[in-house]
């Protein structure tokens, strides 16, 4: 077990004082099987009145409004996590069960294609060739495989609109569209996948007390009996180092910050994201 804690700070400035803006935030860790979250606080300059409920994904969202003329929003989720390593689901599935009316009628949100996760031929000739000689739970990780094999992770690569195709067409992405691709290939297959937002921490022997500078990750959940993870960025199973905070259909369903408001556009947005291992 791991315990983390997590400091993720957004900051906006805009080109004239904004006099209203609605906002939505999915910045706590989710408290699950694997996670036990010990302390979580989202605060924003100026401060605001919050509320908080749970969307119909299970991910906690807070949501507070300024109604003061402001130039810059700050917001800034503070956690401190437990973590264990993801247990694989006892049970598993064949590929017929996954045709079955009920687990097709079950999923059918996770299964439909998105903006993000687009349906596509090539990508469903691909998933024919791993069935012939896997089972489901075999699929996914060989669908994670063959993700990893056609992009290479390179920064700033593609925007927060690109779907797991215009990735795959570059050949090259971010976490998200490692994420984004993998559930284009999962759902063509009839696997029932979800996206997962969250932080990773990227060494493995972390010096406890030790801050680093971090970064948003995300990976997919896949359903063969019951949910597990995996991480097509990194190509492998997910352990402590993971925080899950929002799990949804694509990268969508899960953005840590939105909102609207009345206002010229806002010129800036800086994102920090800070990781110590505390035990």
């Amino acid at each position: 077990m791991w315990r983390l804690r997590v400091v993720h700070s957004t900051g906006y400035a805009y080109k004239s004082p904004v006099t209203a803006s609605f906002n939505e935030a999915r910045l706590t860790p989710r408290s699950d099987s694997r996670q036990n979250v010990i302390l979580n606080r989202v605060e924003t300059v100026p401060a605001t009145r919050s509320y908080r409920y749970v969307d119909y994904w299970g991910t906690a969202v807070t949501a507070f409004d300024l109604h003061a003329p402001h130039t810059e929003l700050e917001v800034t989720s503070s956690s401190v996590v437990e973590t264990d390593p993801d247990q694989m689901p006892d049970d598993e599935v064949t590929w017929e069960d996954l045709q079955s009316e009920a687990v097709v009628d079950r999923f059918d949100e996770v299964l439909a294609p998105s903006h993000y996760t687009p349906d596509s031929k090539r990508i469903r000739r691909v998933g024919q060739r791993i069935i012939k000689d896997h089972t489901p739970r075999e699929a996914v990780t060989a669908a994670a495989n063959w993700v990893h094999s056609e992009l290479a992770y390179v920064a700033g690569t593609t925007g927060v609109h690109s779907s797991g195709l215009d990735a795959l067409r570059e050949g090259k992405g971010v976490c998200q569209d490692f994420a984004h691709l993998t559930l284009i290939l999962l759902r063509s297959m009839g696997i029932p996948s979800r996206y997962v937002s969250g932080y990773l921490h990227p060494h493995r022997s972390a010096v406890v007390g030790d801050t680093i500078d971090g970064q948003s990750h995300a990976w997919v959940q896949a359903w063969t009996g019951g949910w597990w993870n995996y991480d097509p960025t990194n190509d492998a199973a997910i352990n402590e180092q993971y925080v899950s905070v929002g799990v949804g259909r694509d990268y969508s369903d899960v953005s840590p910050l939105k909102g609207i408001y009345s206002g010229e556009g806002s010129t800036d947005l800086d994102v920090v994201v800070e990781i110590t291992r505390l035990a």
